[in-house]
């Protein structure tokens, strides 16, 4: 599906003083997962079994940790109250996060953040050039998650690199898909995930400037991009009861790390 650029961005100006690269504490713990599925066609391992998610959850519940999504988290943390718990975010906005992965949080008490894609609601996962296709989740399943108390996020409209992008397309990716999952879901939304985990200092700018209050990475991204590129530690089939653990403590570090800059 083709972005609707149609819209030219606004002409460029000083940032307001509250998006600017203000640094901040970053989260103890991001998990980033993607599909929810028994498929064992896996080419990117972006899939977890339901059975490997139950487990999962059920560790983290062992170790009196609670997952949450990245909104729930960034509030805790600022009341000082971020103890505990783990933020839980599905990129991509597959289908089988309404019925697989959201039975399983709601069993638990969890909520998650889902990372979705307005511009291919009820299509595919077309980005992939191998793999099998999976469908995406449609208007109604995305008013489901929000209704079950999930926080519901934008991932741009078509999971494009926004590194590559021109300014037209990167102002619609980043605005256009807020403004339609605003409306889809009546609710604002704070949250953006970058495709590929790609980020610059254009594209982190074209967020702050869209209105959200953070956006997920994979890696920390720029010196001051701050809670504008959250990291994450993926989590895949192949992650234990010793792996996690071990990304456990991976995380720590990776917040020392970040937190000495």
């Amino acid at each position: 599906m083709v972005a609707d650029i149609s819209a030219a961005p606004p002409a460029a100006g000083p940032e307001p003083a509250s998006r600017g690269r203000v640094k901040r504490r970053p989260t103890a713990w991001v998990a980033m997962y993607h599909s929810v599925s028994d498929c064992p066609d896996d080419p990117y391992n972006v899939t977890v079994s339901p059975a490997r998610l139950e487990r999962q959850l059920a560790w983290l519940a062992g170790r009196g940790l609670r997952g949450v999504s990245v909104r729930e988290l960034l509030a805790a943390r600022a009341r000082g109250a971020e103890r505990g718990l783990v933020g839980l975010t599905f990129d991509d906005g597959y289908g089988d996060f309404v019925t697989c992965a959201l039975p399983a949080l709601a069993r638990r008490g969890f909520t998650a953040t889902v990372f979705v894609l307005p511009g291919l609601l009820g299509g595919e996962n077309a980005w992939e050039p191998i793999g099998p296709r999976k469908p995406l989740l449609d208007v109604d399943d995305i008013r489901r998650a929000a209704a079950a108390g999930m926080e519901v996020a934008s991932h741009g409209l078509t999971h494009l690199d926004l590194t590559k992008a021109t300014e037209e397309v990167l102002y619609a990716e980043v605005n256009d898909s807020r403004d339609r999952l605003a409306a889809i879901t009546g609710a604002d939304v704070d949250g953006f995930c970058y495709p590929y985990g790609y980020l610059d200092e254009r594209a982190a700018a074209a967020v702050r400037r869209a209105g959200y209050r953070y956006a997920c990475a994979i890696t920390p991204g720029p010196a001051g991009s701050g809670d504008f590129a959250v990291p994450r530690i993926h989590l895949g089939e192949a992650d234990g009861a010793v792996r996690l653990e071990l990304k456990r403590r991976l995380a720590r570090v990776c917040r020392r790390s970040l937190e000495a800059v």
